[in-house]
């Protein structure tokens, strides 16, 4: 295969020469045969469930403030392996703190996070350093190098971090691009590209390093209906092609509805529910009722 770097590249004719691949306003297109039974739009199902494996995620009594703003309060959940998992809540609840938390970016004031049973706080640094390895981060903006073209973008871990030749990058940049219906793009800088092509580019860059972990800040932000279905179609072939613990923050109701096994509700700065997402939405708790149903009036109040 010719990299999109070399001369004389071409695209392939086809992203995926055996698949139909729908087409949604602006020339994007999905990698999956799912949508096409599915269809764009919202289901009011949730997906089938899968229980998942043994958790490797685990965090207990977290808790994290910044001045006078106690941000995360007592937090527990057990994010299970080869399960999505979306935690919800609005915007400001610490959703992306508890990310930054996991991934070892921020020390809680109280608590901790274990990853396959160690606190990663107990850890050395360079121990710590490993285990970020295991985590593929798609934040909410894409984080993309705005002077790179999207090949070198989802190429910059791989160089980074690994010993892997051209040849070998290559073929892992091309068959992750590939996955997210981005093979044709890879040779686009981020600023020509759309909103929803740049988050599919920072999910392939998180795949390239082969991680056990997933994490989606804010996946569908800034992103229409049909872009947001879609992405979350392809964020659940992925998952379905090579497991994994997965897992979503986010405000958005219907993306957690299509994508995940569990939900977890955090309503300032505090669990509030945490189980199987079909006994979610259809809990009688007053309080996971009316954050479900996006109502302004109920126990949990809108101050």
């Amino acid at each position: 295969m010719t990299s999109p770097n070399q001369p004389g590249y071409t695209p392939p004719d086809s992203e995926y020469p055996t698949q139909q691949i729908p087409t949604v306003p602006g020339g994007e297109t999905h990698a999956t045969t799912a949508q096409a039974s599915r269809g764009p739009g919202w289901s009011t199902e949730t997906r089938d469930f899968r229980q998942g494996d043994d958790p490797i995620v685990q965090v207990e009594g977290l808790a994290k403030s910044f001045g006078s703003a106690e941000i995360l309060k007592n937090i527990n959940f057990n994010f299970r392996h080869n399960a999505i998992t979306t935690v919800l809540g609005p915007s400001g609840t610490g959703k992306s703190v508890l990310i930054k938390h996991l991934v070892g970016l921020l020390a809680p004031d109280r608590g901790s996070v274990f990853v396959d049973g160690r606190d990663i706080w107990s850890m050395s640094e360079n121990e710590r350093y490993d285990m970020r390895t295991r985590f593929g981060v798609c934040w909410q903006d894409g984080a993309l190098f705005g002077s790179m073209n999207l090949y070198d973008n989802v190429a910059f871990p791989l160089r980074k971090h690994t010993r892997k030749t051209e040849k070998e990058v290559e073929k892992t940049v091309m068959t992750a691009l590939d996955e997210v219906g981005l093979a044709k793009a890879a040779h686009k800088a981020p600023n020509e590209v759309s909103g929803g092509m740049k988050k599919r580019a920072g999910f392939a860059r998180a795949l390239v390093m082969n991680p056990d972990i997933v994490l989606f800040d804010e996946p569908d932000s800034g992103l229409d209906p049909v872009r947001t279905s879609l992405l979350c179609d392809i964020i659940m072939d992925v998952h379905n092609q090579h497991g994994g613990t997965y897992l979503l923050v986010t405000h958005d109701i219907k993306t957690a509805r299509k994508v995940s096994d569990y939900v977890g509700l955090i309503w300032k700065g505090e669990v509030v529910h945490y189980g199987p997402a079909h006994e979610a939405f259809e809990h009688q708790d007053p309080f996971v009722k009316q954050f479900l149903a996006g109502q302004s009036a109920g126990p949990l109040g809108m101050d």
